[in-house]
């Protein structure tokens, strides 16, 4: 029974941790809206964030077609150029 206590008082206060989270606020500029649309309606933006250290022009559009071509996206090809264009300009190493 104290063990299921205590693996509520966990998940109560994992879901708070998650009720606090701030939103995230990408760099403005065009394709913005296309990456919010698009990519923010599967996962988390923090992933741009995130992975932005590590990703030059080429593996920005490489991540565009994996979302798409593995994951199945539905990006049209011409929101997929902006999206890969804005993130390499914004987040790109």
């Amino acid at each position: 029974m104290r063990a299921l206590i205590a693996i509520l008082a966990l998940l109560a206060a994992g879901a708070a941790a998650l009720a606090e989270r701030q939103p995230v606020n990408l760099r403005s500029g065009p394709g913005l809206e296309q990456v919010e649309g698009n990519c923010g309606t599967c996962h988390s933006l923090d992933y741009i964030e995130m992975n932005s250290p590590f990703l030059s022009a080429a593996g920005w559009n490489a991540e565009v077609t994996k979302m798409i071509k593995a994951f199945g996206a539905p990006i049209s090809e011409a929101d997929a150029k902006v999206i890969a264009d804005y993130l390499a300009k914004n987040y790109g190493s």
